[in-house]
């Protein structure tokens, strides 16, 4: 698992509500593909693919957590051609290559853990 001491205390000093959902998840989504990397953006964990970022937490004050689908940090102009199918119906749309997945409590990521993961693996490769 490719785990870095970057993120790792970053989560150490985290203190937000959600923490071990967010500890949980940032496992799962490492442990779903060797090929994913992760980093600090936003002041968040986020995660590459092929050195590009594509999925970031949004960790707020209070109790939300999301999870961003996006393809880099700058627009790209294939943006309004991309499409990305989401079977479990979580994602919201900022853009047409932007999603955004609400989590609003504990029990709202280790219900929806599995589908996180599995629009994860499907996005970094879209």
């Amino acid at each position: 698992m490719g785990t870095t001491a970057q993120v790792d205390e970053l989560l150490a000093a985290l203190e937000h509500p959600l923490k071990p959902g967010i500890a949980r998840l940032r496992l799962a989504i490492l442990e779903s593909d060797a090929g994913i990397t992760e980093h600090v953006k936003w002041n968040a964990p986020s995660f590459c693919w092929d050195g590009v970022d594509r999925v970031t937490f949004r960790l707020r004050p209070g109790a939300l957590f999301q999870v961003i689908f996006h393809r880099g940090a700058t627009v790209r102009s294939d943006s309004a051609a991309f499409t990305f199918s989401d079977p479990s119906g979580l994602m919201s749309w900022a853009a047409p290559d932007r999603g955004i997945v609400d989590l609003s409590d504990l029990d709202a990521v280790a219900a929806h853990e599995e589908q996180v993961v599995a629009l994860v693996t499907r996005w970094i490769r879209a």
